[in-house]
């Protein structure tokens, strides 16, 4: 355990407000596993309520440090979450069900695999089934099986009839186990059984979190089906896949909590003294800009404006453009094209403009500032691992400790421009689709 994603206890404050998972612990005993959209305030909440719930008041004495992994979304940090809780067994998160037995998602081991709701207390301890979670809700739970069933289908029914079940008729039984097993040929049945199981072992991948298995196997799907003329059959796949994108991006049953003016004021602070060496007329950052590009497969581009107000998401100034120019043009040629026409418009004028992207993103846009005469300063937000990319000569590269608050903020607009300009994406997506 590093350092720099484990905190003490007095430290909470310099958690990063971010989306993820976070432990209590005592030494290397876990106590309590938890996730967030937004786990600065999370922890804070903690803390906060500890002052009138005895239960919160012994976790907090008993821990000595807390541990955060941040996440790149709701979805994984759900996942993320059910494992921990599965694999360490934290002693708060059993004591405190209140006798309730935690939920799973189960996929049994049998000649057609079914996926059910279980209870830990109807857990066989020989089983061969496999098990996911726990999840902390019935509705949670599923939710999450009538989503993955939108993507992938599959049966719920524990006994083969011999007339197709009600789902079948609506694409989410697909092929329908009480279909297959009418069949008399058998090799036709056993490339219906076949697609079935392969199913099973996609809704497998997705309760692991291998989510870009799932997506290059749908693509991979559509691609042929189009090769092969099947236009009707690609455009059902392309609804699943865009579905598939919607799930691991929306939210699911997490609390935004956002972080409080005395926060972000420090933020803004810590932010004005990492830039000052190369921005030195830079005073203040009441209003920041990032932008962010959506391009899945070339079609229907997006871009995303998403705006902090003196470090506060401000969505009555958010702005979204449908990429004008010839898709050739690439992510960073289009976010030279939204530069240009948002300085066109009477918009307040930012003090900061941020770009999801590294060093070529950042030069492409330092480029169009100058020939627009715009002087703002400019810095970019590279990943693996996230780093700031600074918009002057030779373009340094900074990269700060995940509890840096300034960094966090940047990280949090990041996200958001990120959620935004995708929405906008798959919403023209989905209007394209729908003409056809």
């Amino acid at each position: 355990m590093s350092n720099k994603d484990t905190l003490g206890i007095k430290e909470l404050s310099k958690a990063p407000q971010t989306i993820g998972i976070y432990q209590f612990l005592r030494g290397k005993e876990v106590l309590y596993v938890g996730k967030a959209v937004n786990l600065k305030a999370r922890l804070a909440s903690h803390i906060q309520n500890a002052r009138l719930d005895p239960k919160e008041a012994k976790l907090i004495a008993e821990s000595d440090q807390v541990k955060v992994i941040p996440t790149p979304s709701e979805f994984a940090a759900l996942l993320l979450e059910a494992k921990l809780i599965q694999q360490l067994h934290p002693k708060y998160n059993i004591r405190w069900r209140d006798n309730k037995s935690y939920l799973y998602i189960r996929v049994t081991k049998a000649s057609y695999p079914k996926i059910l709701l279980a209870r830990a207390t109807d857990i066989e301890p020989k089983t061969k089934d496999q098990f996911f979670g726990p999840f902390q809700g019935t509705r949670l739970a599923q939710d999450l099986i009538r989503e993955i069933r939108k993507v992938v289908p599959f049966c719920t029914r524990l006994k083969i009839g011999k007339s197709p079940c009600f789902h079948s008729k609506i694409g989410q039984c697909d092929p329908c186990p009480n279909v297959i097993s009418q069949v008399h040929e058998e090799r036709i049945k056993s490339e219906l059984k076949a697609k079935y199981r392969k199913n099973i072992r996609q809704v497998v991948r997705i309760l692991k979190g291998q989510t870009e298995l799932v997506t290059k196997d749908l693509e991979e799907q559509i691609q042929k089906l189009s090769q092969e003329q099947r236009y009707e059959e690609a455009l059902v796949i392309r609804n699943r896949l865009l579905r598939f994108e919607r799930l691991i991006t929306q939210t699911l049953g997490l609390k935004e909590e956002p972080p409080s003016p005395a926060d972000t004021e420090q933020a803004l602070g810590s932010l004005k003294e990492v830039f000052s060496p190369y921005f030195p007329a830079l005073k203040d950052l009441s209003r920041i800009e990032c932008y962010d590009v959506s391009n899945l497969g070339g079609g229907q581009a997006t871009a995303s404006l998403v705006v902090l107000t003196n470090g506060q998401i401000d969505k009555s100034q958010y702005k979204k453009f449908k990429i004008r120019g010839n898709k050739d043009l690439g992510d960073i040629g289009m976010l030279k094209e939204v530069i240009e026409r948002r300085f066109k418009n009477s918009w307040p004028e930012p003090n900061l403009i941020v770009v999801d992207g590294g060093k070529p993103q950042v030069r492409k846009v330092r480029e169009a500032l100058r020939a627009l005469e715009n002087k703002t300063p400019l810095i970019g937000i590279a990943k693996g691992p996230d780093r700031l990319v600074i918009g002057v000569e030779k373009l340094p590269t900074k990269r700060l400790p995940i509890s840096h608050p300034g960094f966090n903020l940047i990280r949090l607009l990041r996200d958001e421009s990120h959620r935004f300009s995708r929405g906008y994406h798959l919403l023209l997506r989905n209007r394209s689709l729908l003409a056809k």
